[in-house]
């Protein structure tokens, strides 16, 4: 169905003159109405005379010197909401906002958005374009979060998205750095004993230049415990303990935990009994009469073994021997 109405081919306060809008004549000389929308903002902090700052910076796809920026602040509350935390209007590129641990503090997720206007018509906004998500501190990442009781270690690897501060009087860089204290907490109902092992229980996070998000970062191991129990599958949670700092914006700060299911496995057994029969872990079975020393068992992974005496048992009419001793290493 074709329409009578003639298309409409003005913006609503543009006029026709002759077939020609005169808004199009006036925008000959002056910038599209519509901003360019900014680049995606990218949030980084950085140390800035003692004190941190989330650094926001963004641009337009094209220099024009013309152009001013509305930035957003906001971060995400435990419930889930976005609040707002600062509201500026720049003229630069790139907005500041201090981690001052009062009003923005360590564990927030902190977002900036921005939008730009032409500085001749600044009530005529581009759309607002919000940066990806910045954690502001230490995150503990695994390699896995499901783990066996297999004897395999797996790499825990600590970050922090914070430059790490020196102290204030402190002229030695071995002091620039932040001390965690890790613990393994079983999240059961019983306490049935450690499910988890890590390599090291204390963490120190280095003062170093921040490289991708990332200011200072330490790796230690995990493993299960191998606790010859059949105790189901658990789950561990892996955390740190309140850090105790001379800088106000760490002290107290509590980075988030992280929780790893250890998987139950079968233990294999192995038997010497009576004079003596022998089980071997994989159910062979054959006697062993003789006397002297033998190995039982000796890993092929790792320093440890299980030697056995066999003494005379003081049979007459069968050759019988008994395990009298044991040592294992």
């Amino acid at each position: 169905v074709l329409s009578d109405a003639k298309p409409q081919t003005c913006d609503p306060e543009g006029m026709e003159i002759q077939g020609i809008c005169s808004s199009n004549l006036a925008s000959s000389s002056s910038p599209s109405v519509s901003p360019p929308l900014p680049a995606i903002p990218e949030v980084v902090a950085e140390l800035i005379e003692g004190s941190i700052y989330l650094r926001c910076t963004f641009g337009v796809p094209f220099a024009n010197s013309s152009v001013g920026f509305i930035v957003t602040w906001s971060r995400l509350s435990p419930e889930g909401i976005k609040e707002e935390l600062k509201h500026e209007t720049a003229v630069h590129t790139f907005s500041l906002l201090e981690l001052d641990g009062i009003n923005v503090r360590l564990g927030d997720r902190v977002y900036c958005s921005s939008s730009a206007f032409f500085m001749e018509k600044p009530d005529i906004q581009s759309s607002s374009v919000e940066s990806k998500e910045f954690f502001a501190g230490i995150k503990i990442h695994t390699e896995t979060y499901d783990i066996s009781e297999d004897g395999k270690e797996h790499r825990l690897t600590i970050e922090s998205s914070i430059p790490v501060p020196c102290p204030e009087f402190s002229q030695l860089e071995n002091d620039c750095k932040i001390s965690l204290t890790l613990n393994t907490v079983d999240e059961g109902k019983e306490q049935l004993g450690l499910n988890l092992a890590l390599s090291s229980c204390h963490v120190d996070l280095l003062q170093k230049p921040c490289n991708n998000g990332i200011c200072s970062q330490a790796v230690i191991y995990f493993t299960a415990v191998t606790d010859f129990m059949q105790d189901g599958d658990r789950i561990t949670r892996i955390a740190v303990e309140p850090i105790s700092s001379e800088n106000f914006l760490w002290n107290g700060y509590v980075p988030e935990s992280t929780q790893i299911t250890v998987k139950d496995l079968p233990t294999a057994y192995c038997y010497s009994f009576t004079d003596p029969h022998i089980i071997t872990f994989d159910g062979r079975l054959y006697d062993n009469f003789k006397t002297g020393t033998f190995v039982l068992y000796k890993s092929t992974s790792r320093d440890f073994e299980v030697h056995v005496r066999q003494w005379d048992c003081g049979s007459l009419r069968y050759p019988a021997s008994c395990n009298c001793g044991f040592v294992a290493k």
